[in-house]
């Protein structure tokens, strides 16, 4: 599929570079690599995330170009879709503003959308397959485009703990600090740089921990209640799963964020055994084999004493 994306590059003009709703440091990383190095390029690209960018993840070279709304831009020769696993995620809207869409992925049943489809599950990240696609096509890697990639792979692989994390990684992030990449300066942006409110959510976050019977399965939750008492929102909640994960013995952790009266968006992150992201594709969701997610309706009593009973009987 490279070469037919490297054709599409070489044959346009004017493109499109977007991820996920809700974005991560690897949909945000990776948009931002691939962006700068089109431009770079000389190419006219805009990049796009419907959510914007937030706090966490402003320290990325080009992040004050994203923008949240593609009022007025007109037609793209391609859009480049990263990290999405489905067209809705990124939105469904980009389909009629781009003559060509490239789906850049590596979630398993990524959904076959578009006319170019580029997706590797053994990928540690998508901006692994962004630095496939610069290597092949031979187009500079500067420091800016460098310091994106490490980041995206730094963020999927959690810090290089993750079983993603594979000889590749690896490589690509050497390649990377040898390109400039300060790896302490990274390791800042994406750890060292959150809001006070995030810590003071995380403070109301934390006395929710559930443990089932067998406290293999654990769990935390975040309210819109909660979210409206600090001043924060969905994207001060990335990562607070890891603290449910982290307590011994536990398997699968479970996070439960509120988005609606009576709805739940439900994130799981497995140690290996489970496939969390067979669950999460029953429940209408969807990822990996150790990280995936799902929106469940229903009281958060309901909702998570369905969770633990569905993950009770896969353990």
């Amino acid at each position: 599929m490279i070469p037919a994306i490297l054709k599409t590059i070489k044959e346009g003009k004017r493109f499109l570079v977007a991820s996920h709703e809700s974005p991560d440091g690897d949909a945000l990383a990776s948009t931002l690599a691939l962006t700068l190095a089109l431009r770079d390029a000389g190419k006219d690209v805009v990049a796009y995330n419907c959510d914007g960018i937030p706090e966490s993840l402003d320290f990325l070279p080009g992040s004050d170009t994203v923008v949240s709304t593609l009022d007025g831009y007109g037609l793209f020769d391609a859009g480049f879709i990263l990290d999405s696993g489905e067209l809705r995620r990124a939105g469904k809207h980009l389909r009629g503003l781009c003559r060509i869409l490239v789906n850049i992925d590596h979630h398993p049943y990524s959904e076959n959308f578009g006319e170019i489809y580029y997706v590797d599950t053994e990928a540690c990240a998508t901006g692994a397959l962004v630095y496939r696609i610069l290597c092949e096509g031979a187009m500079p890697i500067s420091k800016d485009v460098a310091v994106c990639i490490y980041s995206a792979i730094l963020s999927d692989t959690g810090s290089f703990r993750y079983s993603n994390s594979n000889p590749e990684a690896f490589r690509i992030a050497s390649e990377m600090v040898s390109l400039g990449v300060i790896p302490w300066d990274v390791a800042t942006g994406l750890y060292e740089n959150q809001a006070e409110s995030r810590l003071r959510l995380l403070s109301l976050v934390l006395p929710t921990l559930a443990l089932s019977p067998c406290r293999r399965l654990a769990s935390v939750s975040a309210t819109l209640q909660m979210m409206r008492d600090t001043g924060t929102g969905p994207e001060h909640t990335d990562s607070f799963i890891n603290y449910p994960r982290s307590i011994r013995g536990v398997e699968v952790a479970i996070f439960f964020r509120q988005v609606e009266d009576s709805a739940f968006k439900v994130g799981f992150r497995s140690k290996g055994r489970v496939d969390v992201g067979a669950l999460a594709r029953e429940l209408g969701g969807g990822g990996h084999h150790n990280a995936a997610g799902a929106l469940v309706r229903g009281p958060l009593d309901e909702v998570r004493d369905s969770v633990f009973s569905s993950l009770s009987a896969l353990l």
